[in-house]
């Protein structure tokens, strides 16, 4: 069982780290999405600076390194991605597809992320 939690815990981390790489290779497309339906300010240094997070997040989950606190950050950005981009694109005719599956994906990996913190919250 223990392999396979960890396999899991890596095959969860993964994305994001790809994601991450994706804010720095992708900026452009990442900054059109923004400012179409974003209240983030300064977009192209927050596109940056959340790959960033996203990469070092990945990494730590994936080394098993500070669990606890990176999931529950992660879970945190996850809920400012939903707050400040999702719902706000839920709004917009051209973007609402695509929000609405964004939505629900981050949705599904805030509840990952909590899952393992609170894991690694009873194991400790």
């Amino acid at each position: 069982m223990k392999n396979l939690f960890t396999i899991g815990r890596i095959l969860f981390a993964l994305p994001f780290g790809i994601v991450g790489l994706n804010h720095f290779l992708m900026k452009d497309t990442f900054l059109e999405i923004m400012q179409k339906t974003s209240f983030i300010p300064d977009s192209g240094f927050m596109i940056l600076f959340t790959g960033l997070v996203l990469i070092v997040a990945s990494i730590s989950i994936m080394l098993n390194k500070f669990i606890q606190i990176t999931c529950l950050s992660l879970a945190g950005l996850l809920l400012i991605f939903i707050l400040t981009i999702h719902i706000p694109g839920l709004f917009a005719e051209a973007t609402m597809p695509m929000a609405l599956f964004m939505l629900l994906k981050d949705m599904g990996l805030m509840g990952g992320a909590l899952m393992i913190a609170a894991y690694y919250h009873d194991k400790n």
